[in-house]
C-alpha cells in the first residue's frame, strides 16, 4: 500500500504532508510469532498493518487470553500503554508474516508541530471503541459474533476459532455452534 492510501484512512492531507509523513515513518517486516510489543515495555509507536495480522494477549499461568485481533489496514498499538506511557500489560505478536509502517510517538508529535493537519491522527486512538462496544453492552454470544462479523469481517478467514472465541470471551464450542447458524 502506498503512503497516500495509509494517510487517506485518517483524513485529508496535502502532497507535502504525505511526503513529510513518509519521511518520518519506517517500514518493518515481522515473521510469524515475532513480538511487536512485550509485556512490561512502554508502547512508543503505532503501526499500520499493510499485510499480515497480529494478536494482542495477556499471559495467564496456563493460557494466553486474547485481548484484540488486528487485521490488515488497521493501526496496531497498546492503547493503555501509549496513552498513559505506562508499562504494557499485554503482548502484541505477529500471527503471520506481516509488513507494517511504523510511526513513533515522537515523530507524530513532530508532525503535529509541523502541520495541524496531523492532529487528524488522533482518530486512530479511538479504535478502542469497537472493543468497548463489544464488552460494555452485555451482548449475548450470537450478538458478539454478529457484531465482530460486521466490524471485522476478515477475522474468521485469518484467525482460528479458538483465538476468536478467546477474543469474544466465550468457549470455542459456543462459537462453533453460533457459526454453524450463519
Amino acid at each position: 500500500m502506498i503512503t497516500h492510501d495509509i494517510v487517506s484512512t485518517i483524513g485529508q492531507f496535502s502532497a507535502t504532508e504525505i511526503a513529510l509523513f513518509e519521511k518520518h515513518t519506517t517500514r518493518e517486516t515481522f515473521n510469524k510469532n515475532d513480538i511487536l510489543l512485550n509485556e512490561g515495555e512502554i508502547c512508543q509507536s503505532v503501526y499500520f498493518v499493510e499485510s499480515g495480522c497480529f494478536f494482542q494477549f495477556q499471559l495467564n499461568e496456563i493460557t494466553e487470553t486474547i485481548i484484540d485481533l488486528h487485521l490488515p489496514k488497521e493501526w496496531v498499538f497498546n492503547h493503555q500503554s501509549i496513552i498513559a506511557q505506562s508499562l504494557s500489560k499485554t503482548v502484541i505478536k505477529a500471527f503471520s508474516r506481516s509488513e507494517v509502517v511504523k510511526l513513533s510517538l515522537s515523530s507524530l508529535h513532530h508532525l503535529i508541530a509541523t502541520s495541524q493537519a496531523f492532529l487528524q491522527f488522533g482518530r486512530i486512538f479511538n479504535q478502542v471503541n469497537d472493543r468497548t462496544y463489544l464488552f460494555d453492552n452485555s451482548l449475548n454470544p450470537a450478538q458478539k459474533y454478529a457484531y465482530i462479523q460486521e466490524a471485522k469481517p476478515q477475522i474468521a478467514q485469518l484467525f482460528p476459532i479458538k483465538m476468536i472465541a478467546s477474543y469474544l470471551k466465550m468457549a470455542p464450542e459456543t462459537l462453533s455452534r453460533i457459526r454453524a447458524n450463519y
